[in-house]
Order: structure tokens, then C-alpha cells, then sequence
């Protein structure tokens, strides 16, 4: 299986940059190959500027710039996130890059009001994430983050796409211990994906 490990954090001596690295350890280990889409590392743009979003709807015009994105995404059967949960979402830079990436005739269509999906190459959809919350308080939030890629992202994904969460709650109290846990759980885990 080919998966796309897209990957956001800012800081390179992260524990996200430590989950980046036993994930695709995992996924290797397993067979599949990898292609790592680091966002900060790449320098990718989240910001859509006001001619982007005027030729958004253009399903002729508004993959100018992002077109190798959008081949990195037709070209997989899977996609793992991995990122920190920040503000019970997202950073901006994914949020972002969902924005401009994920555009209409790239991968859904809208007709008469209704979603058709064009994303049905990916199977699976995987994240790993951290929190600095307890899981009970994401759960009070609704799980935004979580709600968004589970329903709203795999909705446009294949028939039947399977969807893990993989999720390190209290991050801000976290130990050593229990960093080091999450990670053999992370490992484990995406080496069965």
C-alpha cells in the first residue's frame, strides 16, 4: 500500500518529529511505501489569497500551484496525519493546507447540493496526534479535530474507508513514560495498518 505520512509541526526537536518517525518507521517496517509530506519542511503556503479563492469553484483554474499536492494525494491508498492537537483542532498549517488542496474536482464534486466524492483511491485515513487536554474534555468539545477528518474527510475517501485515531491526551502532563508508551502504541499500531 502507498501512504501519504502528512506531517505538521513547526519545531524539529519535537515529540510530534518523534511520532513522524515511528510512524513511518511502522509503515515501512510493514511493507507500504512512504511518502513523508512535511509542511513546514517543504515551506508549503497555507495561506489562500483572495485570486485563490475566486477560482476556487474553477475546477479548470484552481489547482494552479498545487499541483503537486494533488498528485501526491491521487497517488496513494492511504494518509496518516500526524500532528498536535492544538485549540481541540488542527494548526492552521494543515487546516491550510486542507483549504487549498482539497478543492472541488480535486477531491469531491458538488452537484445540485450533492457531495460526490473523487478521493476514492484512499482506503484508509490514519492520525496520530497529542492533546494537552484530558480525553474527557475533548469528548465535552465534541472532538473537533477528530470529527472533521473522521467524517468530513473520509465522507470524500473511498467506500468503506477505515479510520484510526491515534490520540496521547494530557500532553501537558505528560512523563517520560508515558511518551515513551504512546510511541510503542503508535508503532504497534500503524504496523498492522
Amino acid at each position: 500500500m502507498k501512504v501519504l505520512l502528512v506531517y505538521c509541526h513547526p519545531r524539529a526537536d519535537s515529540y510530534a518529529a518523534s511520532l513522524r518517525d515511528e510512524a513511518r518507521a511502522a509503515l515501512e517496517g510493514a511493507g507500504h511505501a512512504v511518502d513523508l509530506l512535511d509542511l513546514y519542511a517543504e515551506g508549503f503556503d497555507p495561506v489562500m489569497d483572495a485570486d485563490e479563492r475566486g477560482r476556487y469553484h474553477d475546477t479548470a483554474r484552481n489547482t494552479e500551484g498545487i499541483e503537486t499536492h494533488i498528485a501526491r494525494l491521487r497517488a496513494v491508498d492511504a494518509i496518516v496525519f500526524v500532528y498536535p492537537t492544538w485549540w481541540y483542532g488542527m494548526p492552521a498549517m494543515l487546516k491550510g493546507w486542507f483549504d487549498r488542496v482539497w478543492a472541488p474536482g480535486v477531491v469531491f464534486d458538488i452537484n445540485g447540493g450533492v457531495i460526490r466524492p473523487l478521493l476514492t483511491n484512499v482506503r484508509k485515513v490514519g492520525v496520530v496526534t497529542t492533546m494537552g487536554a484530558p480525553w474527557w474534555f475533548a469528548w465535552f468539545m465534541g472532538h473537533p479535530g477528530r470529527m472533521f477528518l473522521s467524517r468530513g474527510v473520509r465522507a470524500i475517501c473511498g467506500r468503506g474507508c477505515r479510520f484510526l485515531w491515534l490520540a496521547h491526551d494530557r500532553m501537558d502532563s505528560s512523563t517520560p513514560e508515558s511518551r515513551a508508551a504512546f510511541l510503542a502504541k503508535v508503532g504497534a499500531r500503524l504496523a498492522r495498518f
